[in-house]
């Protein structure tokens, strides 16, 4: 069964809002990972905000190998108000969301990933449908901002890994053993 993943920016005090304070800490070493994580899965998962913002960037770079990949793979997005995804090869689930997920899961293949997405991740979270997070820390507070982690959400996780990078951040690769609330 392949795997969701949850790739995100976090600020220390778990901000995940408009990511653009993570520009100053972008090295070679956290774009190897990042190839490495795309690599890793052959579809996207998204929100509408996400989406919306993925599909006004990424097509306008085709130059850029990454691009390539990112605009020719699947992408999932979930989303009740969108009425068209035109963005290469994507589908947009609008209704038996859980259902639909649950099928995509169960299809052959590589890890599904999702990128931002704080509304998404939430319900996938509360649904019990995520795998694994891969939370990129950076070394500031922001003191205010959208939270990652909404009130009242619980998880018990499992360390799967810790990488440091020469920038100041931090990877902290988990499992999901349990999540509700």
């Amino acid at each position: 069964m392949r795997k969701i993943v949850v790739s995100e920016y976090l600020s220390l005090d778990g901000v995940m809002e408009e990511p653009s304070w993570t520009a100053p800490y972008w090295n070679d070493e956290i774009a190897k990972f990042k190839s490495e994580e795309n690599l890793a899965s052959d579809a996207l998962l998204l929100g509408r905000i996400t989406y919306e913002g993925f599909a006004a960037a990424w097509p306008k770079m085709e130059d850029d190998e990454g691009a390539f990949r990112m605009n020719s793979l699947p992408k999932y997005v979930v989303s009740t108000t969108l009425q068209e995804a035109a963005w290469n090869n994507s589908t947009i689930i609008n209704e038996n969301i859980q259902f639909q997920i649950e099928w995509l899961k169960q299809q052959p293949g590589q890890d599904i990933l999702v990128y931002g997405s704080g509304k998404l991740v939430d319900s996938l979270l509360e649904l019990g449908l995520v795998d694994q997070l891969n939370l990129l820390i950076y070394p500031l507070v922001l003191g205010k901002g959208k939270l990652f982690f909404k009130e009242n959400r619980q998880a018990a996780l499992k360390l799967l890994e810790t990488r440091s990078f020469s920038s100041g951040v931090a990877l902290l690769r988990y499992h999901i053993v349990q999540a509700h609330g």
